[in-house]
């Protein structure tokens, strides 16, 4: 046959990867990627194979060896230690020594002659003993010659095999189609968000003033809603009404007015000069600042005006407002990312990623953006990268509570952390269910979660009407789940009104009135989050979102899961009450190898939350927890030889 040569060895199912291939897979600086591939060829020759790595403008290769873990699937790890797009290739070739050393082992034990083998052995190591010097080359040789003379046993020791790994001719390897990788900066994967309003904290000042508090709870990123000025036209009401007093500020998200759009601050908040030194406060505290990006407009925007070419207008010229049914918001324009010249399209595009731009100048380098799904995925496609292309250290979630498949989607095309439905997941089952998808599926490859357990919109699930327990069995479970997770301001206070029986959203939403909440260190649940965001810190294992271990109880209330480092020093074992109103007791069932702790030997257990300290012995411990008291336990848990 004409053309390329077909490979002799076949390279299915390399991961990680994204469903399409087409966008790359994700990593963080420093994290242990987990990397496999179906390898194999016809005949009985033993293969070996090996991932290597590299960020796409470098030449030099990293690479590390692919184990065969059975039914030719072979895996291995590699570990990026660059900001950037990367990419992988798998390698794999006959492995000349391991099928020679399996067919005279295999004569041998059968008392078969074995001369020619013998032979065949002798040359192949003389001929790697040219490649080598000291004590390397020395090693084979001596066992070339013992073959000669008949003695098999130097070229079968386990020292030889490291010194004859690699191909043995660069024709012998196939390798795999490049896969894409992007890695971002840990906080891509690891982090406490805290949102909070500036406006009812005396704007970009005194939000500044509270900076410190806020840090003191152990918050890693300060996230704002929109900052710029809002507009009157159609400006909601409290309890999202349609009559505004005239003391009602309306919806941060109504961005526009005449005091500008995306590329201006309300005037109540500050200027830009209290905005950067916020970020610099921001940043002195040791937390980043977040700030949200929402494409859409009020009916005040100067683009509405300036470019109605952006928006969709119907038969009688006017513009509709945006709609999520049953909700309404009258007060929001959608812009239409389709404009009928391309050269208006492009346009629209540049003006959108300029405003990225702009807020980057500033100091902002992670951005939660509002609504992605209800935007073109080639506009992600196209931003993100662009974005990322300058300023690699960029961070985007996708606040998206969408279809599954359309969530998917924007984590493929480039945004770095999703929104979930955690939210709505309260039964243990369905607890369960949604960490094996994220964790240990093939979205863990390239979709990374952020839990909220509410949101300014959101109050949902035992938080409605809910007792203190309720809220701290969220934030334990949110924090310990997954590495990112995050609270809007008031969750700490239990606010647990919802605006109806069908409506989950808040009673008096701070979207569209002012709440001035204590600093005074009152909140009832502020102790408990600022020791679980302590844990959390000291922690390396819940800096990983695939080591999740779910464990088993005899109680469908309790739910049990453990997580460890990527060099197993660290491991922690969490038990959680479901049931914020009842006392709880069940006998566990641990899988201790994952836990690091031998089946033969007690361990101990220290509760990072209260410091109260057990020693255990198998896999069936009793727990009992009363959610008044405690939720559940974070462990830290230690074998016999650990400090």
């Amino acid at each position: 046959m004409g053309g390329v040569p077909l490979p002799r060895i076949t390279i299915d199912d390399v991961r990680p990867r994204t469903p399409t291939g087409r966008y790359p897979a994700k990593a963080v600086v420093g994290e242990v990627i987990p990397v496999s591939a179906d390898i194999f060829k016809d005949g009985h020759d033993g293969l070996a194979a090996r991932v290597r790595w590299r960020p796409v403008d470098k030449e030099t290769w990293q690479e590390a060896p692919l184990t065969d873990v059975g039914n030719d699937r072979w895996q291995g790890v590699i570990e990026a230690t660059t900001l950037g797009a990367h990419e992988i290739v798998i390698d794999a070739w006959p492995d000349v020594y391991a099928t020679w050393r399996h067919k005279l082992s295999a004569k041998l034990q059968a008392a078969q002659e074995v001369d020619v083998e013998l032979e065949e052995g002798a040359r192949f190591l003389e001929a790697r003993a040219k490649k080598l010097t000291g004590d390397d080359k020395r090693v084979l040789t001596e066992a070339a010659i013992a073959l000669r003379s008949g003695a098999p046993a130097p070229a079968l020791a386990p020292e030889v095999g490291p010194l004859v790994a690699g191909p043995t001719k660069a024709s012998d390897v196939t390798t795999s189609k490049p896969q894409p990788l992007w890695v971002d900066r840990e906080r891509g994967l690891v982090g406490a968000w805290y949102e909070v309003f500036p406006r009812s904290e005396g704007g970009l000042r005194g939000l500044a003033e509270r900076v410190p508090a806020i840090a003191t709870m152990g918050f890693d990123v300060l996230y704002l809603p929109p900052i710029h000025p809002i507009g009157t036209t159609a400006r909601k009401g409290r309890n999202n009404t349609l009559n505004p007093g005239a003391s009602d500020p309306g919806s941060p998200w109504a961005i526009g007015s005449r005091d500008g759009g995306h590329d201006a601050i309300h005037p109540d908040l500050g200027t830009f000069t209290d905005f950067e030194s916020l970020v610099a406060k921001v940043h002195e505290s040791g937390m980043e600042l977040a700030l949200d990006y929402a494409l859409q407009c009020s009916p005040d925007h100067p683009w509405v005006t300036e470019h109605p070419e952006w928006f969709h207008h119907r038969p009688d010229g006017s513009i509709a407002y945006a709609e999520n049914p049953p909700k309404k918001y009258q007060d929001i324009y959608p812009i239409n990312f389709w404009p009928a010249k391309e050269a208006d399209r492009k346009a629209l595009w540049d003006a959108c990623k300029a405003i990225l731009d702009l807020w980057i100048s500033k100091g902002v380098r992670i951005f939660r953006v509002d609504n992605p799904h209800t935007k073109p995925m080639a506009f992600w496609e196209w931003v993100i990268p662009a974005v990322q292309a300058d300023h690699p250290d960029v961070l985007f979630l996708a606040e998206a509570f969408t279809r599954p498949k359309v969530m998917a989607k924007l984590a493929e095309v480039g945004f770095s952390q999703s929104y979930t439905y955690f939210t709505w997941r309260t039964a243990k089952w369905e607890l369960e269910e949604y960490m094996r998808e994220l964790a240990d599926g093939p979205k863990a490859e390239f979709m990374r979660p952020n839990f909220w357990p509410n949101t300014p919109d959101i109050l949902s699930g035992p938080l409605r009407d809910g007792p203190p327990s309720a809220f701290r069995l969220r934030l334990l479970l949110a924090a310990t789940l997954v590495p990112s997770y995050g609270v809007y301001r008031g969750y700490e206070f239990c606010e647990n009104e919802p605006a109806s029986d069908t409506n989950e959203e808040y009673l008096h939403s701070e979207k569209y009135e002012l709440r001035r909440r204590p600093w005074d260190g009152s909140a009832p649940l502020q102790p408990f989050m600022t020791a679980l965001n302590d844990v959390r810190r000291r922690h390396p294992a819940l800096h990983r979102l695939r080591n999740l271990t779910l464990h088993g109880a005899d109680n469908e209330d309790v739910m049990v899961f453990s997580k460890r480092s990527d060099d197993g020093s660290d491991v922690v074992l969490v038990v959680v009450n479901l049931d914020p109103f009842n006392t709880r007791e069940a006998t566990l069932s641990l899988d201790l190898g994952a836990l690091g702790v031998p089946w033969t030997e007690p361990f101990d257990v220290c509760d990072e939350l209260t410091g109260d300290r057990y020693g255990w012995w198998g896999p069936n411990p009793y727990v009992r927890l009363d959610p008044a008291v405690q939720p559940g336990h974070v462990f830290h848990v230690r074998t016999p030889g650990q400090v």
